[in-house]
């Protein structure tokens, strides 16, 4: 992605400058709606809505068999215990044997029961599992779509490290959220409630006795939840914030070393590793502390139940079977407070990932073009740019009043001072920004009419900064021309200069580069130079494309590239004049504005601006 270089250095988000540095668009600053993203986490998944709502059924039967579990477990003591129970007093006696297949009947029923409770709730898992990938899945695709939908502004004032973590960090948070919280919420709200109506069923006194014993413990959680969901939102956003640092730092490692910044940045990744740390420990340890504690109340809820439940079975009000099912009962009641603790920690670190994904998503984006229909094709090449104004900043014009004609074929060099909107103006070009006013015609058709894609297909572009991708140099060669054959793509490599370097490599143009593949700045901007050659679109844009070459071989690459644009609009924007003399125009640009044009001869005879510029670079003595 281009960005304008020098024009637009103070728009840009300073590098390393602390702990916050890297919160995209006031993410850490402005409060977060938990509601609202709640929901549209909930409506992001209404595609596969008939999958969640049979995992969510299954869930539920799988649940209300092992509640019911318990109850057989109470007619199997209940008769057992009628052979061994002697109360004479009470004219209770012992049975001579057994009902054995009674026993036997309930034990099937209880390990079917079982057998299809785990069935359900593996099914439910697989199918909740398979949701969860395919929203992330989803995520991602959305994201990478947005990526090219924003404005290019926005990539100016946001931190790429932390676009990262939203499409990374976030979106895996959210995968999990679909996978562990929700069916865990319909398990434990069913266990829950269940295992509530099978207590009072049971036995009135014991159900009031567990639930009170309980009760405390869920206030306790829900407290605990509420305070511990701003740790959630404040991690994530360090966690994007201290992405995108390490990010930036590892992009630009040369530059730290050879300014021996080396000990500034760790001091600022231990600032900011230390936010993280903080938000981190106290999201987790508040969210964690649920665990134990409801494993606390749980026993309470046990050693209650056994005491009153002693005193009701002495008083002969209570059967011994009871009891051990209402032990489990307690289990199972005081489980899901746990469950529900876990899916609720989870849940609230799901919604502060959504949240800063769900804000992504919704940035602006750039205008919609689906309705227009004008194209260009067989272009000649004349640009006319028409009294154009534009700033990165509404009240802070750069390009002031810009007014210029080019006829087709001419090779036009746009020279100044840095800051006076070279690059600023080849950017407008392409569309990358839009006019405050004013116009940019092609071939006498305002480039506005016509769709950012098809502008693009007009111009062939080389930056300063070089890019390659990780790919075969064919394919970095070719890049989206793909009408073109391996003999074509040999002979302008030729012609660049890059042919003999090429096939020193051991695969030659089927070399991957990788992070192995040893190339120099130079030979990676002569590739560049090439692909843009390849692509054959009729107008070439040249932004400090030789910046990077040795004089020798700019030379010879100025030879080629004066053979290559032959019949082709180019524009060359070049700090060394040396390199634009045979130019057929030559802009100056000062302060957003032309202050002269003409070809090198004629600027240097009316000794203005240009020479000055010139004779700076070259003695004149």
């Amino acid at each position: 992605m281009t960005k304008h270089k020098e024009e637009n250095t103070q728009l840009k988000t300073p590098q390393g400058k602390g702990p916050n540095h890297g919160i995209m668009m006031g993410g850490g600053s402005k409060a977060k709606d938990f509601k609202k993203s709640f929901k549209q986490l909930i409506s992001y998944a209404k595609t596969y809505k008939v999958l969640i709502i049979m995992a969510f059924i299954m869930a539920f039967v799988g649940t209300i068999l092992n509640i019911i579990g318990p109850d057989f477990i109470k007619q199997m003591t209940n008769e057992i215990t009628k052979a061994i129970d002697f109360r004479p007093d009470k004219g209770i006696y012992p049975s001579e044997t057994i009902n054995l297949g009674l026993i036997n009947r309930l034990g099937i029923i209880l390990v079917v029961f079982y057998s299809l409770g785990f069935i359900f709730n593996y099914v439910q898992g697989f199918i909740l599992t398979t949701v969860s990938q395919r929203i992330s899945n989803k995520f991602r695709k959305d994201i990478a779509i947005k990526m090219n939908k924003v404005p290019f502004k926005y990539y100016d004032t946001t931190n790429i490290g932390d676009v990262l973590s939203r499409m990374t960090n976030d979106v895996d948070m959210v995968g999990q959220t679909y996978q562990q919280s929700f069916g865990s919420l319909v398990t434990a709200i069913t266990m829950f409630i269940g295992s509530i109506v099978m207590m009072f069923i049971t036995n009135w006194i014991l159900a009031l006795t567990a639930i009170a014993s309980s009760l405390l413990g869920f206030m306790v959680m829900m407290v605990f939840m509420m305070r511990s969901q701003k740790y959630f939102r404040t991690y994530q956003s360090k966690l994007g914030a201290i992405n995108g640092h390490i990010e930036e730092i590892y992009t630009g490692h040369t530059n730290v070393k050879a300014y021996n910044a080396e000990s500034k940045e760790v001091q600022t990744f231990n600032e900011m590793n230390e936010d993280l740390y903080k938000s981190g420990w106290k999201s987790q340890f508040l969210s964690g502390i649920m665990m134990p504690m409801m494993g606390f109340v749980g026993n309470l809820g046990y050693v209650a139940v056994i005491i009153v439940g002693a005193l009701l079975v002495s008083k002969g009000n209570l059967e011994f079977g009871v009891i051990l099912a209402f032990l489990i009962y307690v289990r199972l009641f005081t489980q899901p407070l746990s469950t529900m603790a876990q899916a609720m920690t989870s849940l609230q670190s799901g919604t502060a990932a959504a949240e800063r994904v769900f804000e992504f998503l919704e940035e602006k984006e750039l205008e919609d073009e689906s309705y227009k229909t004008k194209t260009l094709d067989n272009v000649k090449g004349d640009v006319e740019f028409k009294n154009v104004k534009f700033g990165y900043e509404e009240n802070n014009l750069i390009i002031k009043d810009f007014s210029a004609k080019v006829k087709a074929g001419q090779k036009v060099a746009i020279v100044g001072p840095t800051g006076a909107g070279k690059t600023t103006l080849v950017n407008l070009m392409m569309r990358f920004y839009e006019l405050n006013s004013g116009s940019i015609l092609i071939d006498g058709t305002d480039i506005k009419e016509l769709t950012r894609k098809n502008v693009h297909n007009l111009f062939g572009m080389v930056l300063q900064d070089t890019w390659l991708f990780e790919g075969t140099i064919y394919d970095n060669l070719v890049f989206t021309n793909t009408n073109i054959t391996i003999k074509e793509v040999e002979q302008i490599c030729k012609t660049v200069g890059i042919h003999f370097f090429i096939n020193t490599l051991p695969d030659k143009y089927q070399t991957i580069l990788t992070d192995k593949v040893n190339l120099s700045a130079g030979q990676k901007q002569l590739l560049t130079i090439a692909r843009a050659i390849i692509l054959n679109a009729p107008l070439l844009i040249f932004d400090e494309a030789t910046s990077s070459i040795d004089t020798r071989t700019e030379v010879l690459i100025q030879q080629a590239m004066d053979n290559l644009m032959k019949g082709r609009t180019s524009f060359v924007i070049a700090h060394r004049l040396s390199t634009i003399k045979n130019a057929d125009l030559i802009l100056v640009m000062d302060k957003g504005d032309i202050v002269e044009s003409g070809t090198h001869q004629e600027l240097l005879e009316k000794d203005g601006f240009y020479a000055q510029l010139y004779n700076s670079q070259f003695d004149p003595s």
